[in-house]
């Protein structure tokens, strides 16, 4: 019952992500660590999170804009490595408060923006690859980061899915291939992460036929509300007993 309770989380949380292009770690992690603790679930999310990005390139492959993909990896793909070495010492609570504090802040602050129509262009987009890329490798959820990243550049929609999506591919596979060299990667964490992660990515396919049928101005919405419950549940993660 507690796997098929994983599983289901598993499936909505991979269809949130479908819609908006993150959240399905803040959604599926507390559930991870009840379940398994909290040293085997962030392994096991980031295997999961890999093959979430997974179906969404799947699902939208025909719109990713590869200039975008590169500006974008290229720096953060190393970044990435680095900052799950980082891990290691640095206290998570201090990130938690961080990066809780601004989401929160990147609700008006990206109203701000798209009123005036700011843009960032192929190297804008690489600076925040790399910041983004470090700060990934760090914990486990940077989609509200890398959210308006590819937003400034212009991207909505299947080309935002699609292009956020095989970005933050890359560097979840470099963030795993980190871990695993420094076995934090057990083998049944890596089966475990599977099973569940084959949950999100059916969720993340049945995401898309929503994604089609919502206008720009709701999807903006959503990704405000992605924003208010990313920030609100970093923050209740860094200062729970």
């Amino acid at each position: 019952m507690a796997y098929a309770f994983v599983l289901v989380v598993g499936l909505l949380s991979g269809a949130v992500s479908g819609i908006i292009g993150a959240g399905s770690s803040i959604m599926l992690l507390p559930v991870l660590v009840y379940q398994f603790g909290p040293k085997q679930a962030v392994p096991i999310m980031a295997i999961a999170a890999l093959m979430s990005n997974l179906a969404k390139v799947m699902a939208w492959w025909r719109e990713v804009d590869w200039r975008a993909f590169a500006a974008y990896s290229i720096p953060g793909v190393p970044a990435a490595a680095l900052g799950a070495r980082t891990l290691l010492v640095l206290p998570s609570r201090v990130v938690d408060i961080a990066l809780g504090g601004f989401f929160l802040a990147m609700i008006p602050l990206r109203r701000w923006l798209h009123a005036r129509a700011f843009r960032i262009g192929p190297w804008g987009l690489a600076m925040c690859g790399a910041a983004i890329g470090f700060v990934t490798g760090i914990v486990l959820s940077t989609g509200p980061l890398s959210v308006p990243a590819f937003l400034a550049f212009g991207l909505v929609k299947g080309a935002f899915l699609s292009t956020e999506a095989v970005s933050s591919l890359a560097l979840m596979v470099s963030k795993v291939a980190t871990f695993r060299e420094l076995g934090a990667l057990p083998l049944p964490s890596v089966m475990q992460g599977l099973v569940i992660g084959a949950s999100v990515m059916v969720g993340s396919f049945a995401g898309k036929a929503v994604v089609q049928r919502v206008s720009v101005p709701t999807f903006h919405h959503l990704l405000d509300a992605l924003l208010l419950v990313s920030g609100l549940a970093l923050l209740w993660a860094a200062f729970a007993p």
